[in-house]
């Protein structure tokens, strides 16, 4: 590939936890040099989850900086005058108290592009409380959209606030603002908020809201379960499948691939023929086995796929064919989501040791 991509762009990671490491790393598995600037304690991330710190700080460089300390302040600074980004997931204003706020970077080095990760934004009746993914994501509406009709609100183990509201949003708006700095020769400030990311990403409920005045309840939208072609079944060994045959021809694919052409016949829409097609169609998924499915609709076309646990989907096939499961310590990595001229960039280095490279960067 001849696209050198982020090659060359400096990155002072300052953040820590989840969202903001795994901004930083985007960045790095595209060719980015992060340096991740940490307390002299460390990312308490490294003792709190040691395997999530290894996973999100792949291929960065350590540093140790004391912010409270003078010295220290002006080692960062020194370092902001080469810098492209910097990323922070403090609460507004804490850099600012410690000498490195905005304005003053911005005075070392005016192409700098400042993104703040935040909960809540820099502004607003919420801008200082704290707060964690389901919080954003209660406060976005998500949490109330997430479960089956007429039971409670569910959490699943993919943070969507944190990731696709947080961490990818501030990544894309980190490249528009250093596309802009490049062309214009000034930086910006980046408000990154996980709440406003996470609404952002409700485009179904909200047009839902458009054409009805209103969000329909959980697991009564078109698709949070309302329509019997497109729902979760069980299958007879307790797995299940997906059945995503929203489009009229994808789910006569269906019918015609388990030889059930009444089952086209039924009402595909909520209320009472609508659940009358789904009782149908749970009792004939609930005749074999997930696996049994997967062979039989295998070559169908009708998008109705098995659910696989977090272990299978590593070993999944589709997934191995595009290589995106690594090898780091000797334990699985995802490595970078993206294809450039039919290759995904390289492989990162293992998480730094803390300070690793004090003496290199600091001298020290």
């Amino acid at each position: 590939m001849t696209n050198p991509l982020l090659q060359g762009l400096t990155v002072l990671d300052l953040s820590r936890l989840l969202p903001g490491p795994y901004c930083a790393l985007t960045l790095a598995q595209m060719g980015a040099t992060v340096i991740k600037v940490e307390e002299p304690a460390g990312d308490y991330t490294r003792l709190l989850s040691p395997e999530l710190f290894a996973l999100v700080n792949r291929g960065k460089q350590s540093i140790t900086l004391d912010l409270k300390q003078p010295a220290d302040q002006a080692r960062l600074h020194a370092l902001v005058r080469s810098a492209d980004v910097l990323l922070e997931s403090f609460r507004p204003g804490v850099m600012d108290k410690l000498g490195c706020g905005y304005e003053t970077l911005k005075g070392i080095n005016p192409k700098l592009v400042y993104c703040a990760l935040t909960g809540y934004g820099q502004t607003g009746p919420l801008r200082d409380a704290a707060g964690h993914d389901m919080n954003y994501c209660g406060y976005a509406g998500v949490l109330d959209q997430t479960g089956s009709a007429g039971g409670p609100p569910t959490l699943s183990n993919f943070q969507i606030a944190d990731l696709a509201g947080g961490a990818l949003t501030a990544a894309l708006g980190i490249l528009a603002a250093v596309h802009g700095a490049r062309s214009s020769g000034q930086g910006c400030f980046v408000d990154a908020a996980m709440l406003d990311g996470t609404l952002a990403l409700q485009a179904v409920t909200t047009a839902t809201q458009r054409t009805l005045g209103r969000a329909n309840p959980r697991g009564a939208d078109m698709l949070s379960g309302a329509l019997p072609n497109y729902s979760t079944y069980a299958c007879a060994d307790g797995k299940y499948l997906a059945v995503g045959a929203l489009e009229q021809k994808f789910f006569l694919a269906f019918c015609a691939a388990v030889g059930r052409p009444d089952l086209a016949k039924g009402k595909l829409a909520p209320g009472p023929g609508g659940e009358a097609t789904r009782a149908a169609m749970a009792e004939l998924i609930a005749s074999k086995t997930r696996d049994q499915w997967a062979v039989e609709l295998a070559g169908a076309d009708c998008c109705v796929t098995p659910i696989l646990s977090p272990d299978e989907a590593l070993q999944g096939e589709q997934v191995q064919a595009r290589g995106l499961v690594e090898q780091v310590g000797g334990k699985p990595a995802l490595g970078a989501a993206l294809v450039f001229d039919g290759e995904r960039p390289a492989p990162l280095a293992e998480a730094p040791k803390l300070g690793a490279d004090n003496l290199r960067l600091l001298g020290r």
